[in-house]
């Protein structure tokens, strides 16, 4: 791990819950996030611990160095007469910033009697992607079909980061009323609901939020190395089982990309040949954008049979476009990969034709 120190000069909450800090570190200046539930507030003035690994080792993390801990904060410390908040589930398990929370399904949480028993989500449609910035697209696809009383929930892995507060797309989609609440799963933490496994988190949406659709996606910065295994996106495959074992309807989004400059990543991706084709066994519908370019969807068609994941999965079309206009419509930026919708459009329209499905 690479630290250091600096000071804080100023600090401003995002709505996210948290802090983004201007620390002076030796003669320059930096920005960092803090998350208050971890290590306290900070304020001006304050004297923090740093990790500065990814900054320094070029990586993407918005430009940010994470706060490690605030030197005159006590986080611990209870207000007379507070007593802990209930749960006994641990986040983070056997780190300094194991958190504690209570999960959904525990004992002590009011809907552990109502999943206790449960095995089935009861066909409950769940849009399952690999990108975090694709779950604005498919809320927007799904509430465009559904309309204003839609239940829509958003289950966040541990496949990316694990504060779901490190996320600025999440509060302006509850904001809009497009995301109803999120249930963060596994090792992530910050949601609405804990949860300790994408099963219990799948039932969770169904049966404890009355979710008419749920959207399974990890959190932003998902992890790769180029090889066909070693991305953290083949849980997409994983998440497709889950679904399917607890009887669910599983829509997979394909990553699809008429811009990025990796050929790797250019028409269907690697990673959606490896997630549906090789981890995935069991069945999921695949949806593709109808409105993009011919010669484009004939190459992603022989792509994907040539993979097996035509085989295995039924591919259907659907209409991208309500979603990307009702997002337009609300004022609701995305991008992905710094592209916009109009940069790449197969990117957003097949999320946004996900959620309509």
């Amino acid at each position: 791990m690479h630290r250091t120190w600096g000071r804080v000069v100023t600090e401003c909450q995002l709505p996210s819950g948290v802090q983004e800090l201007r620390v002076k570190l030796g003669g320059r200046e930096a920005l960092a996030l803090n998350y208050p539930e971890l290590t306290g507030r900070a304020e001006a003035g304050s004297l923090v611990a740093l990790n500065t690994t990814a900054l320094d080792l070029g990586l993407g993390t918005g430009g940010y160095h994470f706060v490690t801990a605030v030197l005159n904060a006590c986080p611990g410390r209870l207000a007379p007469g507070r007593s802990l908040a209930p749960g006994h589930i641990i986040k983070l398990r056997y780190t300094p910033c194991q958190v504690r929370c209570l999960a959904v399904e525990e004992e002590a949480s009011p809907y552990h009697t109502i999943l206790r028993d449960r095995d089935s989500i009861a066909g409950l449609p769940v849009v399952v992607a690999e990108l975090h910035s694709m779950v604005a697209p498919a809320a927007a696809g799904a509430y465009s079909v559904l309309g204003s009383g839609a239940r829509i929930v958003y289950i966040m892995t541990d496949g990316a980061a694990l504060p779901l507060a490190f996320s600025r797309l999440i509060p302006h989609l509850k904001a809009k009323g497009l995301l109803t609440a999120v249930v963060t799963a596994g090792q992530a933490f910050g949601g609405d609901w804990e949860a300790v496994t994408i099963f219990s988190a799948l039932l969770a949406a169904r049966w404890a939020l009355e979710a008419d659709v749920a959207i399974v996606a990890m959190g932003p910065g998902i992890a790769g190395t180029g090889t066909r295994f070693g991305f953290s996106g083949v849980e997409q495959g994983q998440v497709v089982d889950a679904v399917n074992v607890l009887h669910g309807q599983a829509v997979a989004v394909p990553r699809l990309s008429a811009a990025d400059p990796r050929p790797r990543h250019r028409g269907v991706s690697h990673h959606t040949l490896t997630a549906l084709g090789r981890v995935a066994q069991t069945p999921a519908t695949v949806v593709l954008p109808q409105s993009a370019d011919a010669g484009f969807l004939e190459d992603v068609r022989q792509r994907l049979a040539a993979a097996g994941v035509a085989a295995r999965h039924q591919l259907r079309y659907a209409a991208g476009e309500p979603g990307l206009e009702l997002l337009a419509a609300l004022g609701i930026p995305v991008t992905s990969m710094g592209r916009s919708p109009d940069e790449d459009p197969p990117f957003f329209l097949a999320a946004a034709a996900a959620g309509v499905v």
